[in-house]
């Protein structure tokens, strides 16, 4: 398997080359990534914000333009998937557990710390900076990588790749710089996991003592990794029909059943009116705030902690994202797919943030002070449903979510990444999911125990900002990708 995989083999001593520097040098590497993660911010932070500004305004160009009606694949070709299913996969591959992370301590943060100061209240501010951070920026990156990688692969029948958007450029198979471009993805997202389900393992730890009034030691963080990488695993081994989907599904179900508990007894009409204010506000200064510009320019350190960490972090996720959503997207127009990538996820992020922010808000007013209750990003939510009825029972369905949303995260990136390795295939064999499966499981576990055992150096949050560092390459490539993606659709031939 491995001598005749060129990018296999090279992935894996890489990945092997990197795991030995950083067991062996961990807190010169810890702060060499810290170092560069700030310099990119720093350096690139406002080319990110124009980056996400373009791809938000030429989705929606695109969208109603002759160009919308062509479809990822052939004329003829019918969807690949129902669209609630669809649906939920995108979304559940895009965002997962990071929407429990946030959904209370994002907006309290906020509201206590205005990054603006534009004369409306700071609870609107709040709701509309957090759904600039989540909204249509983040999906926009997504689309894009998504439908220039579904083009490439459904109307072009090239190979499943970040590569394949740059064949016209290279015509020559297994060009150094194509597979350069595969092999960041695959670090890429190798990284982006072993961060998401080391810090999503150690969300559920934290859930786990709340709820039991404990301090549990750092091996139920292995044993939790170690489950949900063997339940993401036998997900993947089990395809996208019949794992992914069906856990997906659920993902979307169980949250939707969550955010009606808070806002049936929540002031509803409260919500739906801050949510109407906030999504007028955001809308009527997105590109201000795209911009940072005039009174809408937070400054530089809060950008550097948030606008920019968010967008490098979106960037860095985008190929693993973009693809998984391009492999499920087959049969879609590219209206229809710029529509629902970019409208609807967006949409329920922003009643998300607005029912859990607003009752939390709520909250405080009621205390009359606060003193920092919502700022843990590990146990806000579980302090906030303290003030809810069937308290355990809400707090156990949180924990059960942040597990099924990890798996679907992990089952997604084992799919994405056995359909690079498997020659670009759109269904790879059981071997690679298999293989790639253990390996995640194996990295994981062992960044955990080195976190562990070096405590002075957070090893999970070097592996988090390494994105942000590969961001700036991806960010580079994707002007050059959309460039020549804009010439396909100008030569685009209908069958």
């Amino acid at each position: 398997m491995f001598k005749k995989n060129k990018l296999l083999s090279i992935s894996l001593g890489l990945l092997l080359l990197f795991s030995l520097f950083l067991y062996i040098k961990t807190i010169e590497t810890y702060a060499l990534i810290e170092s560069l993660s700030i310099w990119v911010r720093n350096y690139f932070g406002s080319f990110y914000l124009y980056l996400g500004l373009g791809c938000v305004l030429l989705l929606l160009a695109i969208a109603i333009s002759p160009w919308g009606t062509y479809k990822l694949g052939h004329a003829n070709e019918k969807p690949a998937f129902k669209r609630l299913p669809w649906i939920a996969m995108l979304y559940s591959a895009g965002m997962g557990s990071g929407i429990l992370l946030r959904a209370v301590q994002e907006p309290v943060f906020m509201q206590q710390n205005p990054p603006l100061s534009t004369g409306i209240s700071s609870e609107v501010i709040a709701l509309e900076f957090t759904f600039y951070q989540w909204g249509f920026t983040a999906w926009a990156f997504y689309a894009v990588f998504a439908l220039a990688i579904g083009y490439a692969v459904f109307h072009k029948n090239k190979t499943v790749a970040t590569s394949s958007t740059f064949s016209l450029l290279f015509q020559k198979e297994g060009n150094g710089f194509l597979t350069g471009i595969d092999i960041l993805t695959i670090l890429t997202t190798i990284f982006g996991l072993v961060a998401a389900l080391g810090l999503g393992a150690s969300q559920i730890k934290g859930g786990l003592d709340h709820l039991f009034k404990a301090d549990f030691s750092y091996q139920l963080i292995i044993i939790l990794v170690i489950a949900i990488g063997v339940l993401a695993l036998l997900s993947a081994l089990s395809g996208v029909e019949k794992g992914i989907k069906r856990i997906s599904t659920m993902n979307i179900y169980i949250t939707v059943a969550l955010l009606l508990f808070v806002f049936l007894q929540s002031d509803m009409l409260l919500i739906i009116e801050q949510l109407a204010t906030g999504i007028y506000r955001y809308i009527i200064d997105f590109i201000p705030m795209s911009l940072a510009i005039g009174k809408f320019d937070p400054g530089i350190e809060f950008l550097t902690d948030w606008t920019y960490y968010y967008w490098a972090f979106w960037l860095a996720w985008a190929p693993f994202t973009g693809m998984f959503i391009a492999r499920i997207s087959k049969g879609r127009t590219i209206r229809e797919t710029i529509i629902a990538v970019l409208l609807i996820p967006s949409l329920g992020s922003f009643f998300w943030f607005t029912t859990f922010g607003q009752s939390a808000f709520d909250m405080i007013s009621e205390w009359g002070s606060y003193s920092g209750e919502f700022d843990n990003v590990f146990t806000s939510i579980f302090v906030f449903f303290e003030a809810y009825p069937l308290t355990s029972i809400i707090n156990s369905i949180v924990i059960l979510l942040l597990v099924s949303f990890l798996v679907t995260s992990v089952d997604s990136a084992i799919y994405v990444l056995s359909m690079f390795t498997d020659k670009g295939s759109q269904n790879p064999n059981k071997k690679q999911r298999l293989l790639w499966g253990i390996i995640l499981i194996i990295f994981s576990v062992g960044i955990v125990l080195l976190g562990h055992a070096k405590e002075d150096s957070n090893v999970l949050i070097a592996m988090q900002k390494l994105l942000i560092i590969t961001s700036l390459p991806l960010s580079l490539l994707m002007v050059l990708m959309i460039g020549l993606w804009l010439r396909d659709l100008v030569n685009h031939k209908k069958e």
